[in-house]
């Protein structure tokens, strides 16, 4: 081991009421821009089986003890912890993501937010063990006998495998209604932006305002994670379909039948309606979002815009349109002032979005070439930087590979349609997508849009024109409303208010006669 390395930052882990240092050399996490070591994570050696029952005995023990109300002010108390350390958060989101202040505030803030949501919505939650599920219902003819649904916490832990993308975001909008629903978290970030999680994991569990056990930490390498699991264990997951599809595989979840949650590749599309095709504010609306889309955390969003459906009338506006806004977009450093759009999260993501960009540049006309966009204060030879890109598709039906690869970079496709029907077929080819949006002032269609789409799309955005000044974003994620998406979106749901408690809860049908299952509020409040 190097003078360098022994200085490095170790990012430890936080399992079984310790901190736990990794025994193998680990990954180290290294600056997009620079390419300099930042820290190091390493998970090698773990018990996790110890540290997996730790937490079910001690964690989801202390949890269930309290009520939903008393979890919820256990979330606020974890915001307000955040929100005192946030200044923090956000250099190391500069130095570890390479991202320019605003795209780090969709993180940090987006994740404080989202505790703060569920911490009011618990607040006005009832009862001490269970959560009613409709109403009794009677099982014979004279009333004697009768039917009662409910939900309880699962009584095991929920492992939350997060992507690289949201290192906040991504753990609190899991986290936030596990703790709530009185389930213990085991936290796994992605590697690579690893150091964001770590800190506020950190803050929290110096200042002790979560009951032990209840958020553990591990940092590094996933062997062996779902090994260890058993079941009433949950596990939620959001990265790439190929990882789901090994974890659906796995005997944890294939035979035993464990509780999975997956979020994975999404070819979400934005659709300008027909009555837009000459212009307008619903065409003026789908510009300026597309742009964002693009461009918001260098077009690292799962939600983001990759496909872009317009009248075959509208294309080459559109075309124009868009591309003269992104000629606009500085890219570099995020260090710099005048930088709009910072890094990718490292070289290999670089790598790769770039492989995904030549190879959809093959097939389509290239309407802004980020290629020829030079870099502010960044070496394109060692930074992670990619400028933005539109690529054209004039015939979208012969062009397979736009509607099968995703980049996950600043990389959107123009793609003419010939009638309504035309472009919800074009939509549907993403296979399932997490968010459609639709830009139009024609109230119907909007609703026939959304109907159309609903069932192949967890999210259908309908945009009109007063909307546009309001709305939350084709791609901003609110905790009020469903996430995640069926087919290769991964057929998973999250958030959406108390719909997010569904997952960490197991329901049961108890039969008994009236006066008896009356008495299991009685019960629920002695717990």
């Amino acid at each position: 081991m190097t003078r360098q390395d022994a200085d490095m930052l170790e990012l430890v882990n936080f399992v079984a009421g310790r901190r736990v240092s990794g025994t193998g050399p680990g990954t180290v996490l290294r600056d997009p821009l620079s390419g300099e070591p930042l820290a190091r994570a390493d998970s090698t050696g773990l018990d996790l089986p110890g540290a997996y029952a730790w937490a079910r005995q001690h964690g989801g023990a202390a949890l269930r003890a309290l009520s939903y109300a008393e979890r919820a002010a256990l979330l606020a108390r974890v915001a307000e912890v955040l929100q005192a350390n946030r200044d923090k958060y956000y250099e190391i989101a500069l130095r570890n993501a390479g991202t320019v202040r605003q795209d780090s505030a969709i993180d940090i803030e987006g994740g404080i937010y989202t505790l703060s949501y569920y911490a009011k919505l618990g607040a006005k939650l009832e009862g001490q063990a269970f959560r009613p599920d409709g109403e009794q219902v009677s099982l014979a003819r004279d009333d004697a006998y009768a039917v009662r649904h409910i939900a309880v916490p699962a009584r095991g832990l929920a492992l939350l495998i997060n992507a690289f993308n949201f290192p906040s975001w991504g753990l609190w909008e899991k986290a936030a209604p596990a703790l709530l629903s009185g389930v213990p978290v085991v936290a796994k970030p992605a590697t690579a932006t690893a150091w964001l999680a770590h800190e506020m994991v950190a803050d929290l569990l110096a200042a002790q305002v979560l009951p032990e056990g209840a958020l553990s930490l591990v940092c590094g390498a996933s062997a062996g994670l779902l090994d260890a699991l058993a079941p009433g264990d949950v596990l939620s997951f959001t990265g790439s379909a190929d990882t789901a599809a090994l974890l659906r595989a796995h005997p944890r979840v294939a035979r035993d039948a464990l509780r999975m949650n997956a979020e994975t590749d999404s070819l979400n599309c934005a659709l300008l309606g027909p009555d837009a095709a000459a212009g307008g504010a619903a065409f003026d609306a789908l510009v300026h979002e597309a742009v964002r889309e693009i461009t918001v955390k260098s077009g690292q969003k799962c939600t983001a815009i990759r496909r872009i459906l317009v009248p075959q009338a509208a294309y080459q506006r559109m075309a124009d349109a868009i591309a003269s806004r992104l000629a606009a977009v500085t890219v570099g450093n995020p260090r710099n002032a005048d930088v709009r759009m910072g890094s990718l999260v490292g070289r290999a993501q670089h790598d790769d979005v770039q492989a995904g960009i030549q190879a959809l540049r093959a097939g389509s006309q290239v309407l802004f070439d980020g290629g020829q966009v030079r870099l502010l204060d960044a070496d394109p030879a060692v930074a992670a930087c990619v400028a933005p890109w539109l690529l054209g598709s004039p015939d979208p039906d012969n062009h397979p590979l736009a509607h099968d690869r995703e980049v996950f970079g600043p990389l959107a496709t123009l793609m003419p349609y010939r009638d309504a029907a035309h472009a919800y077929a074009l939509a549907r080819r993403g296979q399932g997508s997490l968010v459609a949006s639709v830009y139009s002032d024609d109230s119907a269609f909007l609703a026939r849009s959304a109907l159309e789409l609903a069932d192949s799309h967890g999210r259908v955005h309908l945009v009109s024109p007063e909307a546009a000044r309001t709305h939350t974003g084709h791609g901003n994620v609110m905790p009020q409303s469903l996430h995640g998406g069926p087919g290769r979106a991964g057929g998973g749901e999250e958030l959406g208010g108390l719909r997010a408690l569904a997952l960490y809860h197991r329901r049961a049908a108890i039969q008994g006669a009236p006066a008896r299952l009356r008495g299991l509020a009685d019960a629920a409040g002695a717990t």
